[in-house]
């Protein structure tokens, strides 16, 4: 199958940008290394790009929402088929079609953005001044010639960090300047792809499933990882293509998560998110209302209620206070007494019952 229609596709797309920076004004020449017309049209492409899949994005996020969804049902069948590894992706795959979820839906969009990427590695790669075909793909020879000088900071984007001698030779390119550019946009390329997935697991948390959890998995560290290799047979112009798309993602994303969040179910069944997610499962406000109060009353309720039984305690901590009380009312008790017996006959026996008991208390 010819994949001359990507390629007629994207160099349209490039050239009209670069036209059009032109009309802007933005100058065709090198400033501080950098021909900022052919940067700002790669740069652009990735614009085009995503807003023509924004709508397959947003039948990313609508199928992850079903697919966290379903996570109870799914655990409840991994429950179910525990060590029937066959019987268990039947009925998934059974509940998946009932409830017209699909699992790979999350892997659309970069799925097609891989002829985008593949048609501007293979563009960028003829940009060449010795290449006889200059008028391929709709180019004319001003603009192939322009293009094929075009740098980033003196490094040319049609070079990469595996370029042979020969190639950074008919590039006019300095073997080092170009090395140090290329690793440098490889281990950013990296870092941002890594991001992009790890924002977007955060927030939707990991999936039950295993197969949707080995391509998260995938996502995740595998793809960065193989980058720091295949980045080395990439050009300049491919890896600015690849970082720009990154941040476009991380942002595209980020506002998409706040006006659309997940369930905080979903997050609260994550494994990898555990800690930060936490509070979320508390129930929000009306959980921590709750529990403020009953954190609070609880302390006071025992400071109150030690002093009423336990008028021991406080006399056995006080110690000496309290006998020297006790002894003072022991006096009395005595004092009491001997006027009962001064009273008379009639009063003498209630006296007496009356001061016995005070010197009991003493």
């Amino acid at each position: 199958m010819s994949l001359d229609w990507i390629y007629y596709a994207i160099s349209w797309i490039l050239l009209l940008w670069h036209q059009a920076w032109d009309v802007i004004g933005v100058p065709e020449g090198v400033v501080l290394g950098t021909n900022w017309s052919w940067i700002l049209a790669i740069v652009f492409l990735v614009v085009t790009v995503r807003v023509i899949l924004f709508p397959v994005f947003v039948k990313q996020i609508k199928s992850q929402r079903a697919m966290q969804a379903l996570q109870p049902q799914v655990k409840a069948l991994q429950e179910k088929h525990k060590g029937d590894r066959e019987t268990l992706q039947k009925e998934m795959m059974e509940l998946y079609r009932k409830e017209k979820a699909n699992p790979l839906m999350g892997c659309l969009p970069m799925f097609l953005q891989i002829p985008v990427f593949l048609g501007l590695f293979h563009v960028l790669r003829r940009l060449n001044p010795d290449h006889t075909k200059k008028t391929l793909y709709g180019w004319s020879v001003e603009q192939f010639d322009s293009a094929s000088v075009a740098k980033l900071f003196t490094a040319p984007i049609a070079g990469k960090f595996g370029s042979s001698a020969e190639e950074l030779a008919a590039l006019g390119a300095d073997g080092t300047t170009v090395k140090i550019m290329a690793g440098i946009l490889v281990l950013v390329m990296m870092g941002t792809t890594y991001l992009t997935s790890r924002q977007m697991i955060l927030k939707t948390g990991w999936a039950e499933d295993p197969q949707q959890r080995m391509i998260q998995r995938l996502m995740l560290y595998g793809i960065p990882a193989s980058l720091l290799i295949s980045g080395a047979i990439f050009p300049i112009g491919v890896i600015i293509y690849w970082v720009t798309n990154n941040m476009f993602t991380l942002a595209q994303q980020q506002w998409v998560l706040r006006k659309f969040p997940p369930p905080p179910s979903a997050k609260s069944s994550t494994t990898g998110t555990r800690g930060p997610v936490q509070p979320a499962k508390s129930g929000g406000l009306f959980g921590r209302s709750k529990s403020a109060p009953s954190a609070a009353t609880q302390p006071a309720a025992t400071k109150v209620a030690a002093p009423k039984p336990g008028a021991k305690p406080t006399s056995q901590k006080k110690g000496q206070p309290a006998s020297q009380k006790g002894q003072a009312a022991g006096q009395k008790g005595q004092a009491a007494g001997q006027k009962g017996q001064a009273a008379g006959q009639k009063k003498g026996q209630p006296a007496n019952q009356k001061g016995r008991p005070a010197k009991r208390q003493g």
